[in-house]
């Protein structure tokens, strides 16, 4: 390896470990024990939040011109990594993780005034943004929402329903995904669907909270939109090409889930070892039993080789290189290597492994998501068997 290469090496080496303790820093405040007091109040930790805005790290992914920091999908994913491994799960994870790419068609497709209205009131933390995606007849397949934006005199009126809208609850903006020309009507499958940034107006948006397994601090939603108007400066780019910008952010937050989810495990993974070695049955710790020891080895293992396949990804993307395979294969396994991991905790600690104080049983809910969105395992491996191993499509 030539000189060059070696010292660019040790820059990136060097600029993310300055990523990690900066926002080690910062997440290090927030112990577990003040997790467990959201995960029992479902509280959104706003004072988390802010000092994270405060710090910087909400605009990580930002443009720099609008007081972001610039930086690529592998910084991102360090630092969602350490947001995950300090004892806060989803709940900690998501509610900086929707700032970094979710708002990603207004810096791709946005107008310079949108840019500079909304992106540094998002980096900020001063405005925050609910996702409406989902619907609840079109699950994965998003060429068949219902929602309709009506084009009406300087704008558009929009009716209908979206559901698993997070921080709806505490949010003042939404991004909306619509359709402005009917499924049956549009030429294509993928034609005819519209993004907005706007106002949540609650007086036409009804939020019901989702109750639900894990992340309590952070509000998932059922909404209902009745006659809500949306000006035309509020859409992002052209009329009906919405489809296509959403895919800008798809791999990147398979990316950062993939971290995330290895982030818990590996905190886990963390709680339960130190278990293992001060827990004393039948007069030896239970850590040197190879019954508890090779489950934990093994755990590391599928933790690390995870992790490797996510950062491989995010040097792909922020390359400018095909990353599709990689980066789904990463949220697969990092889901995966996360989860099971918090399961073994749990199966270590015992009885303690089910009891709330040693944080355990909280993750192992924490992490669950993981396997289920923002898409399914088997969606993941159809995808692998159709375009890595140029098999028949499957569905």
């Amino acid at each position: 390896m030539t000189s060059e290469y070696m010292k660019a090496q040790e820059e990136y080496e060097e600029n993310l470990n300055t990523v990690r303790e900066g926002v080690r820093q910062v997440a290090s405040r927030f112990d577990a024990d003040y997790w467990l007091k959201r995960d029992d109040d479902g509280k959104f930790p706003k004072d988390y939040h802010r000092a994270m805005a405060d710090a910087g790290w909400l605009g990580i992914t930002m443009p720099e011109e609008y007081g972001g920091s610039g930086l690529g999908v592998t910084e991102a994913a360090v630092m969602m990594h350490e947001v995950a491994s300090h004892g806060g799960g989803m709940a900690a994870t998501s509610s900086v993780h929707i700032n970094l790419f979710g708002p990603h068609p207004i810096v791709v497709h946005g107008t310079h005034e949108q840019k500079q209205e909304w992106i540094p009131k998002l980096v900020a933390g001063t405005d925050q943004v609910a996702f409406g995606f989902t619907e609840p007849d079109a699950g994965l397949d998003s060429t068949r929402i219902r929602t309709f934006a009506e084009k009406v005199p300087g704008g558009y009126k929009v009716r209908g329903q979206k559901v698993w809208t997070s921080t709806a609850q505490v949010a003042n903006k939404i991004m909306l995904l619509t359709r402005t020309t009917k499924y049956e009507d549009a030429k294509r499958p993928t034609d005819g669907i519209t993004i907005f940034y706007t106002d949540l107006d609650r007086s036409k948006i009804d939020v019901q909270l989702i109750p639900k397994m894990g992340r309590k601090a952070v509000d998932s939603n059922a909404i209902y939109i009745e006659d809500l108007f949306i000006p035309d400066e509020h859409r992002i780019g052209e009329e009906g090409k919405g489809f296509s910008y959403i895919l800008h952010s798809l791999n990147p937050e398979r990316v950062l889930i993939a971290v995330e989810a290895i982030g818990i495990g590996q905190d886990a993974l963390r709680r339960a070892t130190e278990y293992a070695r001060e827990r004393v049955v039948f007069g030896r710790p239970i850590g040197k039993n190879q019954g508890i020891q090779h489950p934990l080895a093994e755990k590391w293992m599928y933790l690390e080789a995870a992790y490797r396949m996510a950062m491989r990804a995010g040097e792909l993307y922020d390359a400018g290189r095909p990353c599709g395979a990689e980066a789904n294969t990463a949220k697969f396994l990092g889901a995966r290597a996360g989860y099971d991991a918090c399961l073994q905790a749990v199966f270590t600690l015992g009885g303690f492994g089910y009891a709330k104080e040693y944080h355990v049983e909280r993750l192992l809910r924490e992490v669950t998501v993981t396997r289920i969105a923002p898409i399914t395992e088997q969606l993941i491996l159809s995808f692998i068997g159709e375009k890595v191993l140029d098999l028949p499509r499957s569905y």
